[in-house]
């Protein structure tokens, strides 16, 4: 079965008391037992529930994994795989991450005793650098492409790596999506999603899953869930499992978008660099053509004003909304220094790439004239 007809009918199947197309909502916290221990497959939502079940069976077939845990948020998501370590033990991950990813594994993490060493995210000798700083490393944590520098991991040279050091991988899937990249397919065990993203679509809901190679390689995550509690409502469940009906065509769509709006903002003046793994001057764009269908809806632009042409750029906007999250149908820009990477010390984030000019666009639906013309008329505001 091709991905276009799984997103559309595996874990939506008809409603076999009614015949309804659409599985109904299950709003239910509790249910009827006929006796003692003796229900069927449910006791409490928090542990199972109809609807989250239908959403995890259909992101386990999308990923190509064997089973899914899906949590109300990608953090809550990121936490369940971390959760796994014990103190002592240690991650290592990639430089260029998501703030609220950083700031979990140095503020939250770090002070119960789990290790954290970074790499550089497109280098594999420093990723074997890492794992030898750390007395027992237990697990590799990557994303592809980066949050927000769109830096391309070699997923099967790093998931390798992992392997001949007897670490577990876990490769952050958001900014592809499993339409574009499938990193179990490339020997990952874990994939993890904020399927308030793309997945989602709408910019509507917030969510988050974890995706595992083996249903054994997901029992403690799921234990986690369901002891933690940090579980997605059923309504959150039905509609990223809308969004997910649409995600090819929508990915697609993004993809379009995005690689036109790239190649018409090279060589501009005021910008000092256009990241894209779609153009041929990206660092990674070969690997991103072996790993990936496409080359997603994200990119970054770095401006020669730093801080001031950047807020002039932002506020000249008109079209793209200035505003946290990504992947949903409308263009978004955000100012990672002062909003998805506050999180991350300037002197630790400006090194790494992170700096006051950098702006991230997420590249909507509408259509690519109106798009490139607004930010040509923001950039233009921006050198004054």
């Amino acid at each position: 079965m091709r991905f276009e007809t799984q997103a559309i009918h595996v874990g939506q199947e008809p409603d076999p008391s009614t015949g309804a197309t659409i599985p109904p909502l299950y709003l239910s916290s509790t249910y009827t037992q006929r006796a003692p221990g003796e229900h069927l497959g449910y006791d409490y939502s928090r542990s199972n529930n109809p609807t989250r079940k239908n959403l995890e069976t259909s992101l386990a077939a999308l990923e190509g994994g064997a089973a899914c845990a899906a949590f109300s948020s990608g953090l809550a998501a990121c936490s369940a795989v971390l959760d796994t370590l014990r103190p002592g033990e240690g991650v290592v991950a990639s430089h260029d991450l998501y703030g609220g990813t950083f700031r979990l594994l140095d503020k939250v993490f770090r002070p119960l005793g789990i290790e954290v060493s970074f790499a550089e995210s497109d280098k594999l000798d420093a990723f074997e650098r890492a794992i030898q700083t750390l007395r027992k490393p237990r697990l590799l944590w990557v994303e592809t492409p980066t949050n927000p520098l769109l830096d391309v991991v070699d997923i099967a040279s790093v998931c390798a790596l992992a392997s001949s050091h007897g670490l577990l991988t876990a490769v952050d899937n958001t900014f592809a999506t499993p339409y574009l990249q499938k990193p179990l397919e490339w020997g990952a065990d874990y994939v993890v999603h904020s399927t308030t993203k793309y997945l989602g679509g709408h910019s509507d809901v917030i969510g988050g899953a974890v995706i595992a190679r083996t249903a054994e390689q997901l029992e403690q995550v799921r234990f986690l869930q369901n002891a933690r509690g940090a579980v997605p409502g059923p309504l959150d469940c039905y509609l990223v499992q809308r969004g997910i009906k649409t995600l090819a065509l929508r990915v697609q769509r993004h993809c379009d978008n995005a690689g036109r709006l790239a190649r018409a903002l090279e060589n501009i003046p005021g910008v000092r660099r256009v990241i894209y793994p779609g153009l041929p001057s990206h660092p990674g764009h070969g690997i991103a053509s072996k790993q990936m269908l496409d080359f997603g809806g994200m990119l970054s632009l770095e401006l020669k004003g730093g801080l001031d042409s950047a807020r002039r750029f932002c506020s000249a906007l008109r079209v793209f909304s200035l505003a946290e999250s990504l992947g949903g149908v409308e263009s978004l820009c955000c100012h990672p220094a002062t909003m998805t990477h506050a999180s991350i010390p300037k002197e630790i984030r400006e090194p790494r790439g992170v700096t006051d000019g950098l702006i991230r666009l997420s590249v909507g639906l509408e259509h690519i004239d109106d798009l490139t013309s607004d930010i040509l008329q923001a950039l233009e505001s921006s050198r004054q």
